[in-house]
């Protein structure tokens, strides 16, 4: 019986103290990328909406994340004895036993505004050209990733939806991103960014050689599009309006508030908030136009959202079916990536601290 004791004892306390640490990693780092992400597109979906009823965006940066485990085991236990009976030859012993264990998660979240500076540079700064190229050369659809970032390349612009900027598209944008594109899928397109030592950096995009006859024709109309020397194979690209240098590519890009302006417009509000002013008439209201990115609205809650948000006693989402606009959603949050939205620092940390 000693013996038992002592074995169920020394077990106890063994679970007590091992670290329980290791055993969280690979939970608690999947829920984590889980919530931060899907806060992430929430508040980036909320902000849109505000934008949509006049309101402006505000956001916060999760710097830093605390989460510490304490799991603290008791042990307790008597006995008593009674004195040997001869009458009934019976020796008494009576024994008690007590366990109990308390689990603590205790996590701390750091939430960080972006304001002032933070927000001037990061939020209202239009997207450099080179950041239009990265996402290109990684395969990124020119079809989606152009009439987000672009007001317009070498003179030809595109459609803007933003209040009183809005214009409607050069007919010719349209059939020059379709171009980019199909010469992109044919290898015939190349993005290079060249930074040498002591130097700024330099966004090129080059045409490679090709036997096709059909992508040769393309090529050659890109070049007619966008007022290209016919002979060159090479040119560099810049922010900025058109030069009109024949061995240059200007893109007018956008900033983050605009490409944000751009999709607010069509949020499908209430006919009664545009009738009772509560929000600009938008793109959903008119006869003509497809919205960029298909948000919707309601008065009670969607059962089957991708993302979803409440502002005003409404319900704005993107439906979970609709994978042309969750795709354009999803290339926005890239876009946020790329232009280092929030505030300067060494990213999100998450500090795990485990006692057993």
């Amino acid at each position: 019986m000693c013996g038992k004791t002592v074995l169920v004892v020394f077990c106890l306390w063994m679970a007590g103290c091992s670290s329980i640490g290791p055993a969280t990693v690979s939970r608690d780092r999947v829920d984590y990328v889980n919530a931060i992400g899907n806060s992430w597109e929430r508040e980036t979906l909320l902000n849109i909406v505000k934008l949509r009823y006049g309101h402006a965006p505000i956001f916060f940066s999760v710097t830093q994340v605390v989460t510490g485990y304490q799991l603290q085991s008791t042990l307790g236990g008597g006995f008593t004895a009674s004195s040997f009976n001869p009458v009934t030859n019976v020796f008494g012993i009576a024994g008690t036993a007590a366990a109990q264990g308390q689990y603590t998660d205790r996590p701390t979240v750091i939430y960080t505004p972006l304001t002032g500076v933070d927000f001037l540079q990061k939020l209202m700064t239009p997207i450099p050209p080179s950041a239009v190229l990265f996402a290109l050369a990684a395969g990124y659809d020119a079809e989606i990733l152009m009439p987000i970032m672009l007001d317009g390349i070498n003179g030809v612009d595109n459609r803007s939806r933003r209040g009183s900027m809005s214009h409607a598209a050069d007919p010719r944008f349209s059939r020059v991103v379709q171009l980019i594109r199909e010469l992109q899928m044919a290898g015939a397109l190349q993005v290079r960014i060249q930074a040498p030592k002591n130097s700024t950096e330099t966004s090129l995009i080059s045409f490679t050689p090709t036997n096709d006859p059909q992508v040769a024709n393309e090529r050659e109309e890109l070049r007619s599009l966008l007022g290209l020397g016919q002979h060159l194979q090479k040119f560099q690209v810049y922010y900025g309006g058109y030069s009109g240098k024949n061995d240059e590519i200007s893109m007018m890009t956008r900033s983050m508030l605009e490409v944000m302006l751009e999709l607010a417009a069509g949020i499908r509000v209430p006919d009664s908030d545009v009738n009772e002013g509560r929000v600009a008439q938008g793109l959903a209201q008119e006869s003509q136009g497809v919205a960029v990115v298909n948000i919707l609205s309601g008065h009670e809650a969607p059962q089957d959202a991708s993302i979803r948000v409440q502002y005003n006693d409404l319900w704005f989402w993107i439906a979970d079916t609709d994978i042309r606009s969750k795709s354009i959603f999803a290339t926005v949050m890239l876009l946020f990536s790329i232009s280092d939205i929030g505030v300067k620092g060494s990213g999100t940390i998450v500090t795990v601290p485990a006692n057993g």
